[in-house]
């Protein structure tokens, strides 16, 4: 009898499922797309009603060669691509190329593979879904035409090799525009004055300056913080309001995939791109010591909140056995997702809660394990109940000025027995103090502080695909694809973990800003994106949406032709702060076969260069000026101060955004990949960690003198 022939995108996903399926079905791979547009042309005949022209991808050949023969002595065909648009276009992309028959062809979707949810969906298979596919196709047609029609423009008036993409040119733009919000700001200088106060039962709170009266008051210069220190200094400290409760605090909604990206980098340092790859491996499938190869999380491309009762049932009563029936709320949790979000999966959660991180750790990866424990964790949190803090908050007056004091201490873990989604609120380890309304603190001492407002952050790669998330420009499965495009192309830099525009990106970005507004403009794009969901859910049709782009899209471009005719932009060159040691000029940026690097720009009468300097958070702990990082004659990433042999400071180690607690100095962590925790290594600090405890390896003595050797080969 003949087998079913089971189609699946990759060969991990093929061999995990063919396992669940049994000797009735084979099971292989279509190893991702197998035609496209061509690269060669347009390939998209548009006055012929955007009608596209695929064809297959060279190199394919034999893949699809021997799809046909499998699919000639299967008994039916199941296209079991991923369950998003881009796989439903896939699918349909198989059923054409390997010209499968109507009645032998069946759609299935695996929201997470295992075998019940894979035995399920065979079960009950469904046909393509040509709303889907136009959704897609609509997408491909159109990035297609912009890219293809822009991207010669973009070369004849700046730069070959340019490329301008819809949705790459609004994200590079918000990138573009938090730049220069950081250039026109303009720092404004504000004080704090706290009040050190002893306490009745012989403890001490500190206490915030408010304002006067119920009137919040900002403290704007020196002055007026002497004001208010004149006239509390030998006055009383009496609290007038005084409010203890419980407050809880509820868990966080498990993850979706702009909170997955953005979680994974700012707890265990991955990129957005990395992250996806992971969690990838672990939706496919991960082999299992005694249960073989196993998907252990839902599908990871998902805007939606929603929990399936299965899984909503199994966390309770995994929750009741290994925590408690407290553990648990009173109700079922669920979530609201968010409008404008496609809701055709779950949210990104374990297959199964039994499978503990601790217990398979020894099947994974590093990555594969942290970021499993960091969804298993998430997820768990999510349907577990609040945590209870025993809250106290006082308005204390003195002069007629109030200072506020608020402290918690936690009563019940709740979730964060599971996941700590971090907290606003002030918490104590210790014990809240005795106070009371009337009671009359005795002043310790003032503590003031002169501050200056500082200028929105630059973008890192999660909070702009947060930002992505917010305006509605892309859908899950194109946020890392975005910012690495980006990246890739030069358009934007990273810096440390910062985001930063090129003056290639720049120049990009304000020639499209004057000349296509609107593809530029990420409402517009944000607009798009809902067209393309109405495509999806059969409101509009797909060659109508391209129609309506399309008739602006060309006089646009037309009219750009002709006012930028005999018009050739320069992109100013990127100049830096350091100077070359033969000519004493400032190096500019230079882009090469390998990256970008210093360069002289008296080339071709100075030729020196050198590797990219880039800029580390944190100040050289010896004098106080910016760390650079710089990489040594063989290689070796180091950091050093800007001043090099003036300073003489220089490091293996990765300087850090964070200080010190204790001494304040920038503080360090061991160089590698993953989360490293931080540490001091100012020597007169209590909180100083010797080289020897920083998670080194340690070095026979041979090393040790290679290792002092390469450290002054790089001081050099």
């Amino acid at each position: 009898m003949a087998k079913a022939l089971v189609i699946v995108e990759s060969p991990a996903k093929a061999k995990t499922i063919e396992k669940y399926l049994g000797t009735g079905y084979k099971v292989t791979a279509s190893w991702g797309h197998l035609r496209d547009l061509p690269k060669s042309k347009l390939g998209v005949d548009i006055e012929g009603g955007f009608v596209p022209e695929y064809k297959p991808i060279k190199g394919k050949e034999e893949i699809i060669e021997n799809l046909k023969k499998d699919a000639a002595k299967s008994s039916m065909v199941y296209l079991a691509t991923d369950p998003d648009r881009e796989g439903e276009a896939i699918s349909w992309h198989l059923k054409e190329i390997l010209e499968l028959p109507e009645k032998k062809t069946l759609r299935v979707t695996f929201n997470e593979i295992t075998k019940k949810v894979v035995c399920e969906s065979i079960t009950n298979p469904r046909s393509i879904d040509q709303n889907l596919v136009d959704a897609q196709q609509a997408r491909r047609v159109l990035d297609r035409i912009v890219g293809y029609k822009l991207s010669p423009l973009l070369w004849s008036k700046i730069k070959r090799g340019l490329s301008a993409g819809r949705v790459q040119s609004a994200v590079t733009r918000m990138v573009v525009d938090r730049e220069n919000e950081i250039r026109a700001f303009t720092p404004e200088e504000y004080w704090l004055l706290d009040a050190v106060l002893k306490c009745a039962d012989g403890g001490s709170i500190t206490a915030h300056f408010y304002g006067s009266g119920n009137k919040k008051t900002e403290l704007h210069c020196a002055e007026d913080v002497e004001k208010v220190i004149s006239a509390v200094s030998h006055s009383d400290f009496v609290i007038s309001e005084l409010k203890r409760a419980d407050k809880q605090r509820s868990p966080s909604a498990p993850f979706i995939t702009s909170s997955l990206q953005q979680e994974a980098s700012r707890r265990l340092n991955m990129t957005p791109r990395r992250t996806m790859s992971v969690a990838q491996q672990l939706y496919e499938g991960i082999e299992i010591s005694g249960e073989g190869s196993v998907g252990l999380i839902t599908y990871m491309r998902t805007d939606s909140l929603r929990v399936s009762e299965e899984a909503s049932s199994a966390a309770r009563n995994f929750i009741i056995d290994n925590y408690g029936r407290e553990y648990y709320p009173p109700r079922a949790r669920s979530f609201k997702t968010a409008k404008g979000a496609q809701d055709a999966h779950e949210a990104i959660r374990p297959s199964n809660v039994y499978l503990v991180p601790e217990k398979i750790k020894g099947d994974l990866s590093s990555e594969q394990y942290r970021l499993y424990k960091l969804i298993w964790s998430r997820f768990m949190a999510s349907q577990m109940a609040a945590a209870v803090y025993d809250s106290v908050s006082a308005d204390i007056v003195s002069a007629g000025y109030v200072f506020k004091f608020s402290n918690s201490v936690m009563k019940f873990a709740g979730f964060t027995k599971v996941y700590d989604n971090g907290s606003a609120e002030e918490e104590s380890a210790s014990e809240l103090p005795q106070l009371e309304e009337g009671y009359k603190l005795e002043l310790d001492k003032l503590v003031k502080e002169q501050k200056y407002t500082q200028p929105p952050a630059r973008y890192t790669e999660d909070t702009l695909i947060g930002a992505m998330k917010e305006k509605g420009i892309g859908r899950p499965s194109t946020y890392a694809p975005t910012v690495s495009t980006i990246m890739d192309r030069e358009y934007v830099v990273k810096e440390g973990k910062n985001l930063r525009p090129t003056n290639l990106g720049e120049v990009v970005t304000e020639f499209m800003c004057e000349r296509f507004s609107d593809i530029a403009n990420p409402t517009f794009t944000a607009r798009m994106e809902e067209n393309l969901d109405e495509i999806e859910e059969g409101k509009r049709n797909w060659k109508d949406v391209l129609g309506d782009f399309y008739g602006s899209f060309e006089k646009t471009l037309d009219k750009a032709v002709k006012d930028t005719e005999g018009v050739r932009i320069r992109i100013p060159p990127e100049v830096s702060d350091e100077i070359c040691p033969n000519c004493g000029k400032n190096l500019v940026v230079k882009t090469g076969r390998f990256g970008r690097f210093l360069a002289c720009p008296d080339y071709p009468n100075c030729t020196f260069t050198m590797p990219l300097v880039i800029e580390m958070p944190g100040k050289c702990p010896k004098c106080g000026g910016r760390i650079l990082k710089r990489t040594s004659k063989k290689g070796y990433a180091y950091y050093a101060c800007e001043k090099g042999a003036e300073c003489g400071f220089m490091t293996w180690d990765v300087p850090t955004k964070d200080n010190c607690p204790e001494c304040g100095h920038t503080m360090f962590k061991k160089s590698g990949k993953g989360y490293k925790r931080p540490f001091c290594i100012n020597e007169s600090c209590s909180r100083f960690v010797p080289e020897e405890n920083r998670g080194y390896r340690k070095k026979t003595a041979e090393e040790g003198a290679g290792g002092k050797k390469k450290k002054e080969e790089a001081g050099k």
